[in-house]
């Protein structure tokens, strides 16, 4: 199964940091990485099952599941729970990290952002209650830039003052 250049650029890295941190990415780790990385949009474990058959046909859910979890402890996806579906990143050596995803309800598209202020805030809310946060992923639902232009309508359509 091949993946794009820029895919494989960051499989290269994904595996470098594995072996940094004493793990393995194997090639079943690398193949439902690189399709979530591929995809470009968040993908469901059971659509990498399918694609997954396509080229092993002993793939069942647990396999991917166990995959997955790899990924998710190395910080290499994101599990985004609004969509039950998993996003790609690998540009974080340092695993966890402050991540903020806004998610378009008109067309599905994700955006990571990476707001250390409003993790500080959410951090000394909870401070503030008693609560320490180990991790925290943020999932924000509205419309993207794209879909907000398409939506707006064009002065010409508009009707005239009487």
């Amino acid at each position: 199964m091949g993946f794009s250049p820029r895919t494989e650029t960051l499989l290269t890295h994904a595996a470098a940091i594995c072996t940094d941190r004493g793990a393995k990415l194997t090639d079943l780790r690398r193949q439902v990485l690189g399709l979530i990385l591929d995809s470009g949009q968040p993908t469901g474990a059971y659509d990498l099952l399918n694609q997954l058959k396509t080229t092993r046909q002993g793939a069942a859910p647990p396999t991917v599941y166990r995959a997955l979890d790899f990924l998710l402890e190395q910080g290499l996806i994101h599990r985004l729970e609004r969509l039950s579906a998993f996003v790609g990143c690998v540009g974080h050596d340092e695993g966890e990290h402050a991540a903020q995803f806004l998610i378009c309800r008109s067309c599905g598209k994700v955006i990571e952002i990476e707001d250390h202020a409003l993790s500080h805030a959410l951090q000394e809310a909870a401070r503030r209650v008693g609560f320490t946060v180990g991790s925290a992923t943020v999932e924000a639902e509205g419309q993207c830039a794209a879909c907000a232009r398409a939506a707006a309508p064009v002065a010409a359509d508009l009707p005239k003052p009487a």
